[in-house]
């Protein structure tokens, strides 16, 4: 599982310039899913749905610190409790709340240790102040003393590979790249021609108020073409990294003797702006298709070989998709759709006209919101507390043919996916499309509703025995 991955970053997935040769050999032997969508543009927000089969909204997950209680399910919990060895190389802190970690996997960290130098001098200014890439997230060519947190985590999960882990097992590899800062070593750094980088997106119109702010509050409008190119080479190296990393993991697992009777998932939590309408990095309400389209690849047994699903996915489908392949129960109420059959060819298994994705806050959870921090998130945070209007709650609904977009405060959004892929002109205002604006609003109404809560499976008893034991005037056993 990467982290801020664009699905147009990998050669299979339609990237002109990408350098994914692993990537795409695992699609070539699997299946890539082309509508596969995130629930969330954040990270914890999304990495806890997919954990879940739960919306942000249905818990109340829709911050970066509301995480995963030990009471909440998790599905490595419930393949652990069915008998997996649940292992997960290197750290990530933005998915369980204390105390779940360890009752969820059997092993987590390093046995290789990471340079915490490597991940300083990634994310150190080199730009001042006044300078037009001060704001832009971009650090450059690096220069680790030694692995960096992703490579530790990934020889680590070699060495358990080489060690045998105990069958059957979950192996959950999460990496940072290519989440900003955009920084990366040789030979990454100059793998990708800065000529070679094709031109962002367009600003858009009828696009929501926050994209203005950012772009003025960080001094995004002051960058040149060459700019562009530069960040976009160097986030195309960060995914070729990981890129390699991946195949040296479907290595170490080919050596351990296990490939044949593994399935292996790769996708991401969220995606990223890289230019598209003026922007880096990613904002908590926005919901555009660089951010949410996830680029899914499956491969293994019982997958057909050499596949493309074009049909809505939503992540939160890995629930039910993993407990199904585990030959378990997932145990809770929850809103996924097991691939299991589109794996196998069979498409009206989980076929699903919609998907939805969600982010934002009300104005009065603003304190709540992502702490005020330093750079290179002091211009975002900032924003984030001061004008919080700009972060109101914000809801997709995906359609083959139209994406619709619920703003609190806002006016709506429409865009046309199939003249307009890249969501950039917002025609929700256009007479012709009322019909559909007025259809998908009530979807989203309904999607509300049907989604608003679960009830625990577990019941509990409607009179505490101590309590009865006390009414009846009985001494406890």
């Amino acid at each position: 599982m990467t982290d801020q991955q664009r699905a147009d970053s990998i050669g299979a997935f339609g990237s002109p310039v990408a350098r994914t040769p692993n990537l795409d050999a695992l699609a070539a032997r699997g299946m890539r899913f082309t509508q596969a969508f995130s629930p969330h543009s954040a990270c914890a927000q999304s990495r806890i749905a997919m954990m879940t089969g739960w919306y942000p909204h249905v818990a109340g997950h829709r911050t970066l610190d509301n995480l995963l209680k030990p009471w909440e399910p998790n599905v490595l919990a419930t393949l652990r409790a069915a008998g997996y060895h649940v292992a997960w190389p290197g750290v990530r802190g933005d998915t369980f709340a204390p105390g779940v970690t360890a009752s969820s996997t059997d092993f987590f960290g390093y046995l290789v240790q990471p340079s915490l130098d490597a991940w300083a001098a990634a994310h150190r200014p080199v730009f001042g102040p006044d300078h037009p890439m001060r704001h832009a997230h971009y650090t450059g060519r690096l220069d680790p003393a030694g692995p960096s947190p992703d490579e530790a985590a990934v020889q680590t999960a070699i060495a358990l590979l080489e060690r045998g882990l105990p069958e059957p097992f979950l192996l959950f590899v999460t990496l940072f790249a290519p989440h900003p800062p955009f920084a990366v070593e040789e030979p990454w750094f100059s793998l990708h021609d800065r000529a070679d980088m094709p031109a962002p997106g367009p600003r858009g119109a009828g696009k929501p108020r926050f994209m203005d702010a950012l772009r003025d509050a960080s001094g995004l409008d002051r960058l040149t073409h060459a700019d562009w190119a530069e960040i976009a080479a160097t986030y195309s190296g960060m995914v070729s990294r990981l890129d390699d990393q991946l195949g040296r993991l479907l290595v170490a697992l080919d050596r351990a003797g296990v490939a044949g009777r593994t399935v292996t998932f790769t996708y991401t939590d969220h995606g990223e702006y890289l230019g598209d309408f003026g922007l880096v990095e990613k904002w908590p309400s926005g919901l555009d298709d660089c951010l949410v389209r996830n680029p899914l690849v499956v491969a293994g047994p019982g997958v057909r070989e050499g596949m493309a699903h074009d049909g809505l996915v939503e992540m939160i489908d890995l629930v039910p998709t993993l407990s199904e392949l585990a030959d378990t129960d997932v145990g809770h109420a929850q809103f996924g759709r097991s691939l299991v059959p589109v794996l196998a060819g069979r498409v009206d298994g989980a076929r699903r006209d919609a998907a939805f994705s969600e982010g934002g806050f009300r104005v009065d959870e603003e304190t709540q919101n992502e702490l005020r921090a330093e750079y290179p998130y002091d211009v975002k945070t900032t924003l984030l507390h001061d004008r919080p209007e700009l972060v109101a709650r914000a809801i997709a609904i995906r359609t083959d043919a139209w994406t619709y977009v619920y703003r609190s405060g806002e006016d709506e959004e429409l865009y046309d996916r199939r003249a307009d892929p890249g969501e950039t002109l917002n025609v929700a205002r256009v007479p012709a499309n009322i019909a559909v604006t007025c259809d998908l609003r009530d979807r989203v109404l309904r999607w509300l509703v049907d989604t608003s809560d679960v009830i625990p499976v577990a019941r509990d008893p409607r009179m505490d025995p101590a309590l009865l034991d006390q009414l009846l005037g009985r001494s406890p056993t």
